[in-house]
C-alpha cells in the first residue's frame, strides 16, 4: 500500500460543503472539522 496524505478540512453541517478552517472557528455550532485522507501524488 502506498503512502497516504491526511488533510484537515472544514465542512458546513447544513449543506455539506467544504469551507476554510478559519470559518469553522467563527461558526462552531454549524460547522465541523474533518480529517480526510487520499493517496499521495506519484513522483515523476
Amino acid at each position: 500500500m502506498g503512502k497516504r496524505v491526511i488533510r484537515e478540512v472544514g465542512r458546513d453541517s447544513g449543506n455539506g460543503q467544504f469551507i476554510p478552517l478559519k470559518e469553522t472557528q467563527k461558526r462552531p455550532k454549524t460547522t465541523e472539522k474533518e480529517k480526510i485522507s487520499y493517496p499521495a501524488p506519484k513522483k515523476k
